[in-house]
C-alpha cells in the first residue's frame, strides 16, 4: 500500500489545514503527519486512512495510491437491456405459432439481437446452413423477408397449420420454401395456393444449447 504523500500534501494545504490540525483529527502525532507527507512511511491503519479521507475530502483509493476507476473492466460487457421472449416449441394444430399452447418456456435475449420470439428446430432440413435439430432460432416479427432469407413461415391448410424454418423465395405467381439438405426437396405453392403461405418473421440469431 503505498502513499500518494505530494496528493496529501497538497490536498493539506488546500483546505488550510496545519499537519498539527490534520495530526489531531486522525489520532496520530504531527511527527507522523510530516512522515506520511515526505514519504518516509508508506504505510497507516485502515482507521487512520479513513480519518484522513475524512478530514482531506479524498477517497481511501486515493490515499493508497489504488487507481478510482468506477468503470467496468475491459472483460465485462454492460447488458444495457435484456428481455424474455416465448420459445415455441411443437406447434400445436390449427394454433397461430404465437398461441399459449405452442409456448414451451420464455428465454432469455440478449440486448444485442432484435427478436420478438425463438423457434426450437425440429428435423435435419436447414443442416446445410449450421441450424441442426434442437438449435432455438431468433425470430423477429415481420410480413416481408428478402430472396434467399431463412425465415419462420406457417403453412395453413384448413384446420391445420404447420411451422417451418426455410429460406424464402417469392416470385410474381409462387413461393418456394427452400431447405437447406441437399436430400430434402423444396415446397413450392402456386398462384392461389400462396394463400396458405404466412411468413411470420425473420431469422436473426440461432443459440445451440449445450
Amino acid at each position: 500500500m503505498k502513499l500518494i504523500n505530494n496528493l496529501l500534501k497538497e490536498k493539506r494545504k488546500a483546505k488550510g489545514l496545519t499537519m498539527k490540525e490534520v495530526a489531531n483529527a486522525v489520532g496520530v502525532s504531527e511527527a507522523t503527519v510530516s512522515r506520511w507527507e515526505s514519504g518516509e512511511i508508506a504505510n497507516m491503519g485502515r482507521s487512520k486512512i479513513y480519518s484522513l479521507s475524512k478530514i482531506l475530502d479524498l477517497s481511501p483509493a486515493e490515499i493508497m495510491g489504488i487507481s478510482d476507476d468506477t468503470s467496468l473492466p475491459p472483460n465485462i460487457v454492460p447488458l444495457k437491456s435484456v428481455k424474455y421472449i416465448p420459445l415455441i416449441g411443437k406447434i400445436a394444430c390449427g394454433t397461430p405459432i404465437l398461441a399459449e399452447e405452442n409456448i414451451e418456456r420464455k428465454i432469455l435475449l440478449p440486448d444485442t439481437v432484435k427478436a420478438d420470439f425463438a423457434l426450437r428446430c425440429q428435423g435435419d432440413s436447414m443442416i446445410d446452413v449450421g441450424i441442426e435439430d434442437g438449435d432455438i432460432v431468433y425470430i423477429n416479427s415481420q410480413p416481408i423477408v428478402e430472396n434467399g432469407e431463412i425465415a419462420a413461415v406457417e403453412i395453413t391448410d384448413f384446420d391445420t397449420s404447420e411451422a417451418t424454418l426455410k429460406k424464402v423465395y417469392l416470385q410474381d405467381d409462387s413461393i418456394m420454401l427452400m431447405p437447406a439438405n441437399t436430400e430434402c426437396s423444396p415446397m413450392t405453392f402456386i398462384k392461389e395456393e400462396m394463400n396458405k403461405i404466412t411468413i411470420v418473421g425473420k431469422a436473426v440469431a440461432i443459440l445451440k444449447e449445450l
